[in-house]
């Protein structure tokens, strides 16, 4: 590794990082694994000669990497305090990670808080992700208008693993209501106009019946 380091210095190579060397069991082969700057490909075919040329009979590779198995290979203390690294102690392999898994679980979009130490999202934003979509299927959204025991109000933040969501009065308060004690304001509204329609048996606001819209089938 120092040598290869050396001989990218004196090559100008100032873009890579030369992260690990490692001989296959028989020694026929060495191979240097690096990381460049950013996701494009750089040119070592150079550098590649002038190890061949210091560690021959040895076939030389080299092998570019991405930050996430850089940060597996270093190891080190994760960024959330972990003593070592979940990359390193026992993922095997990395899962797609989007923005949208920390918006699912009301994570702070805060760059510090969501991303490691690789410069890249978390890998620990997926490990809850399934049980928060699955925990927040039937529940109001962000802002919508619901019927709650101390009257009407918007909601204003989700808590899906309780099941509960934190409501916002026009008086500035603010609560807390499990699922079942919400009601949609929009549907509500809608049974409530729908109730107090004429029934097709009456003329129009004489209804006394109490079908309270239903038509005629007879």
């Amino acid at each position: 590794m120092i040598e290869c380091r050396a001989k990218a210095s004196e090559l100008g190579l100032r873009q890579i990082k030369i992260v690990k060397a490692e001989f296959s069991y028989d020694g026929s082969r060495l191979a240097f694994l690096f990381s460049g700057d950013g996701d494009e490909k750089v040119d070592v075919r150079e550098l590649r000669r002038e190890m061949q040329k210091i560690y021959q009979p040895a076939e030389i590779e080299m092998r570019q990497i991405g930050p996430r198995d850089v940060a597996k290979i270093l190891g080190g203390m994760g960024a959330c305090g972990l003593e070592e690294r979940c990359c390193s102690m026992f993922l095997t392999e990395f899962s797609p990670i989007s923005i949208k898994m920390a918006k699912a679980q009301g994570i702070s979009l805060n760059p510090q808080e969501i991303t490691g130490m690789c410069g890249r999202l978390r890998c620990c934003l997926v490990y809850e992700y399934e049980q928060y979509v699955e925990a927040r299927k039937g529940m109001p959204k962000r802002n919508k208008r619901v019927i709650t025991p101390l009257g009407e109000g918007r909601v204003a933040e989700l808590l899906p693993l309780k099941q509960a969501v934190i409501v916002a009065f026009e008086d500035g308060k603010r609560a807390e209501f499990l699922r079942h004690e919400l009601q949609p304001y929009d549907e509500l509204m809608a049974l409530q106009a729908k109730a107090m329609a004429p029934c097709g048996r009456h003329a129009a606001g004489q209804c006394t019946c109490g079908a309270g819209g239903a038509k005629d089938d007879a």
